[in-house]
C-alpha cells in the first residue's frame, strides 16, 4: 500500500465530536492505514475503521501501530493513548482530541481564582453527596464530610463481606505489608487513576491542576477518581479479600477493568469533566462531547481577550 502523499484534512471535512465514537478500546493486533481509515488486523480478520470517526483510540496490550496509523489519527483530530488491558492503567498519550484549549483554558481559570476552585470542589463533592446541600460548605467541612462518608463506606463493605477492616494503610515501597483488602484497594485504585488519567488527557486537560488535590503531577486525576471510589472500586476490593483466591492484585485489576468496562466509565468520566469545567454549558452539549473548534488560532488581547491569528498587525499602532 503506498501511503506516501496523502495531503492534510481539511477543517471542514473533519467529522464533527458529537459525530465521533468518544472512545475506541483495540489490543493484540496491527494497526495500519488504508486511505483514510485505519485498520486492525488479528488472527480473525481485518476490520477498516474511518479514522475522522474517532474521538480517542485507546491501544491495549499487544497492539502495534504505524507510522502512517499515527499521521492519520493526528491528522483527524483524534488522539491516541497507550493504555493497560481493556483501558486500566495510563502509559502516554499523543495528540490530545480537541484541537481547542477551551477545557483546558477552563481549567486554568476556575484552578486559579479562589471562588471559582471552591465551586468546582463544592460541584465534585455534591456529586458524591447528592442528597444534601455541600453549596455553602468551606473546604475544611467538605474534607471532614468526604472523611466521615469514606469511613462508612469502609465500614459497611467490612459488615457486608466479613472483611475484617481497621484503617487504609499502604506502602508503595512494600506491597505485602499491607493486609489482603488494603492490597486490593491499592490495585484497583490503580487501575482507576489509569483510565481517569486517559480520559483527561483526551480532552486536553492538565491532569495536574487539580481543585482538590493539589502539587502534584496527577493532581486532577485524584479529583476526578475520587468520584467514582464509592461505587466502584472500595465494593470490588472488599469482595477480592472476602475471597482471597488468586493472587490479589491481578483479580482486582481484572474486576475493576471488567467494571468500568461495562459501567462505561470512559464516557460518563468524560462528561462529567466537561460538566465541572463548563458548569454553563447545555447538558445536552456535555452529553455528546461538544463541538471542537479545529485549528483556530488567535492571538490574545488585553482589552477584547482575543484577535484573529494569521493576519498581519505590522500597522497597528
Amino acid at each position: 500500500m503506498n501511503t506516501i502523499g496523502f495531503r492534510p484534512t481539511e477543517p471542514r471535512e473533519l467529522t464533527r465530536a458529537v459525530d465521533r465514537i468518544s472512545f475506541l478500546y483495540l489490543e493484540r493486533c496491527v494497526v495500519n492505514r488504508d486511505s483514510n481509515a485505519i485498520t486492525a488486523t488479528d488472527e480473525r480478520g481485518t476490520v477498516h475503521i474511518p479514522g475522522a470517526s474517532v474521538g480517542a483510540l485507546l491501544l491495549g496490550p499487544g497492539t502495534t501501530i504505524t507510522h502512517q496509523a499515527i499521521t492519520l489519527m493526528s491528522d483527524s483530530g483524534s488522539t491516541v493513548v497507550w493504555v493497560g488491558e481493556r483501558g486500566v492503567r495510563y502509559y502516554a498519550h499523543g495528540t490530545s482530541l480537541a484541537r481547542t484549549s477551551r477545557l483546558l483554558e477552563a481549567q486554568a481559570a476556575a484552578v486559579s481564582n479562589p471562588k471559582s476552585r471552591l465551586r468546582v470542589a463544592r460541584d465534585m463533592y455534591a456529586m458524591r453527596f447528592p442528597d444534601e446541600d455541600v453549596s455553602s460548605l468551606t473546604m475544611q467541612k467538605l474534607r471532614g464530610r468526604e472523611g466521615a462518608r469514606v469511613r462508612r463506606v469502609y465500614r459497611e463493605h467490612a459488615e457486608r463481606t466479613g472483611v475484617e477492616w481497621s484503617r487504609r494503610h499502604y506502602d508503595p515501597e512494600d506491597w505485602e505489608a499491607g493486609d489482603p483488602v488494603n492490597q486490593a484497594l491499592s490495585a484497583a485504585n490503580s487501575a482507576l487513576y489509569g483510565v481517569v488519567h486517559a480520559v483527561i488527557v483526551a480532552l486536553a486537560c492538565s491532569p495536574g491542576l487539580g481543585f482538590i488535590h493539589t502539587g502534584h503531577h496527577r493532581s486532577f486525576v485524584y479529583d476526578i477518581a475520587d468520584l467514582y471510589k464509592a461505587e466502584l472500586t472500595i465494593p470490588i476490593a472488599f469482595d477480592v479479600a472476602a475471597e482471597e483466591e488468586g493472587e490479589i492484585g491481578g483479580v482486582t485489576r481484572r474486576l475493576v477493568r471488567d467494571a468500568l468496562h461495562d459501567g462505561k466509565l470512559l464516557d460518563r468520566c468524560a462528561r462529567d469533566i466537561r460538566r465541572l469545567l463548563l458548569p454553563d454549558e447545555p447538558d445536552d452539549v456535555a452529553d455528546d462531547g461538544g463541538d471542537v473548534d479545529f485549528d483556530d488560532v488567535s492571538l490574545w488581547d488585553e482589552y477584547v481577550l482575543s484577535v484573529r491569528g494569521g493576519v498581519s498587525y505590522g500597522d497597528a499602532s
